[in-house]
């Protein structure tokens, strides 16, 4: 096992020498089979030299790409050192230091402070997790991590860090460092999301700030008579209030007509998803309209349910919609990513919701096409023309810091065994879990399959509590706030025509990694509390 494991590390870095674009994730192979290698001492060794030997060679002879971003060099480097350590310290009996050998060629490579995790450091414990999250208020069951995110203890204080340095000396900062960090935090990106190339991503503030970005584009579109009046945009009847705005602001003031897509809830399959999707692009293009583009969730966000987004944007290309947008709030962290696969013209995910970024920080994707190319940031700064991801770079003097950091948060999650695909994997299974053991004491349904589910699930509420407007949504989540200490939003569903006691609202709960199920079962004798004292929403104060 650790032989295979071995051997493909080694050519992993052969391959990600020769190859720039796919680089960053050989080196995550190459690092991979060292964690796995156990006590198999031989064997890292050998992995030590070849990688010390290859870093020579690749230095020497490609000074172009060890300048194109710093992403490259530390982590080999890193990776050396500690393999050079550990190997040291188990068979010399030291403490791996070799600058008594006058002879050695290892003690002359500088120790570089690196992004990378440490080789040998074992996976997190729930000891650690605490430590992270010990900023957190232990009084309070926060099962709404979807709404603002976290953000890990260590990542909190690689973004102080940055915050120093620009304060202590910040014309060097923004001289120096600021690009090659931001390109480092894009290289990232584009290999998780799996993008072609680096300069198809931006990072900016949040996913709001991408759909303004995109819709600004149309709204010139219709400025310049490249679009006609009444030409349609199609967005979901759930989607996100501000992306609703947004809408409104560009699209409708600039004489483009807006579909909704209506979309049940609760849902019980993609199918009636997909049906009404059809439905919304033949209203589209009635009266000789086109459909110039269609907005798509990810994940909606209230209520969450995932969307179909492949299904829905080969839709679009089948019924010529000039362009696709997913707006993924919720997307990296969440769900699967994969933006080759979506085949979306533009993509977006914040990265502070379920990434461990602090706030704020998100990606926007923009495929390549010439379409693509007249894409500007709505705050026009000294970079405006140089393309949307430098533009989106220097917006003015402000605090970056927070877009710097995407390195180190990805350290955080290479400590969790299976990295975030694990990470996501373990959330949906238990916040499923949990949806299920609340539904089953309150006697309720959950809002859709758990296949439709993502880290968050619709609750539904017992429905003698009276929930019967927003307001009263409101009500109750401030009263569990305050009385119970417990952090939960709710959903109101409208009763349909003829329905006898409706569940009318449904609790999205949220699971992430420093959860635990004390706070689900805090919720849930809340809610039973309620119940059996014959509360209703009518008794709160407006």
């Amino acid at each position: 096992m650790s032989g295979r494991v071995v051997a493909s590390g080694l050519r992993a870095v052969v391959v990600g020498i020769a190859n720039h674009s796919s680089f960053i994730r050989h080196q995550i192979k190459a690092f991979s089979a060292v964690r796995y290698c156990g006590t198999h001492l031989t064997k890292k060794l050998l992995l030590y030299n070849f990688l010390h030997m290859s870093l020579n060679h690749s230095f020497s002879h490609s000074s172009c790409l060890l300048s194109s971003s710093s992403i490259l060099s530390p982590f080999l480097i890193s990776m050396a050192s500690s393999l050079h350590t550990q190997t040291q310290t188990n068979t010399n009996g030291t403490n791996g230091d070799s600058a008594s050998d006058p002879k050695s060629h290892l003690c002359k490579k500088p120790r570089l402070q690196s992004h990378a995790p440490v080789l040998s450091q074992p996976f997190i414990t729930p000891s650690d997790i605490l430590s992270e999250f010990s900023h957190h208020d232990p009084s309070v069951a926060r099962i709404n991590n979807g709404s603002f995110g976290c953000c890990p203890s260590s990542v909190l204080s690689a973004q102080r860090q940055l915050q120093l340095q620009w304060l202590q000396q910040p014309d060097n900062f923004y001289f120096n460092q600021l690009q090659s960090r931001f390109l480092e935090s894009r290289n990232i990106i584009k290999e998780i999301i799996n993008a072609d190339h680096v300069d198809e991503v931006s990072v900016v503030d949040n996913a709001t700030t991408a759909v303004a970005i995109v819709l600004q584009q149309m709204a010139w579109g219709f400025a310049e008579g490249r679009f006609h009046p009444g030409d349609a945009a199609v967005m979901l009847h759930y989607a996100y209030g501000a992306v609703k705005k947004s809408i409104e602001a560009y699209v409708t003031r600039a004489g483009g007509y807006v579909i909704e897509v209506p979309l049940p809830f609760p849902v019980d399959s993609v199918d009636e998803i997909v049906q009404e999707f059809r439905k919304a692009l033949e209203r589209g293009k009635q009266n000789g309209r086109r459909v110039r583009l269609a907005v798509i969730d990810h994940v909606t966000s209230m209520p969450s349910v995932v969307i179909p987004v492949k299904e829905l944007v080969k839709i679009c290309r089948e019924e010529g919609v000039d362009q696709v947008f997913v707006d993924a709030a919720h997307g990296i962290g969440c769900v699967d990513v994969d933006v080759k696969e979506i085949e979306a013209d533009f993509y977006t995910s914040n990265l502070h919701k379920w990434f461990f970024c602090p706030p704020s920080v998100a990606f926007l994707y923009c495929r390549r096409s010439t379409k693509s190319s007249d894409l500007h940031h709505p705050v026009v700064s000294h970079e405006y023309g140089n393309g949307l991801a430098i533009e989106s770079a220097w917006i003015g003097t402000r605090d970056y810091s927070a877009q710097l950091v995407v390195a180190k948060v990805l350290e955080f999650i290479n400590r969790f065994e299976g990295g975030i695909h694990g990470i996501k994997k373990r959330n949906h299974e238990a916040v499923v879990e949990m949806g299920e053991m609340l539904v089953k004491a309150w006697g309720t349904h959950l809002g859709c399959l758990p296949e439709m589910c993502s880290s968050m699930v619709m609750v539904g509420l017992p429905a003698c509590l009276g929930i019967s407007s927003d307001q009263d949504t409101l009500k109750l989540r401030t009263y569990l706030r305050d009385k119970f200490r417990v952090e939960v939003p709710i959903y109101y569903r409208a009763p349909k025509d003829g329905e006898v006691g409706p569940v009318t609202g449904y609790a999205r709960i949220s699971y992430q990694v420093y959860n635990k199920v004390d706070d689900y079962y805090k919720f849930r004798d809340a809610i039973k509390q309620l119940v059996d004292n014959g509360f209703t929403c009518a008794s709160l104060p407006n």
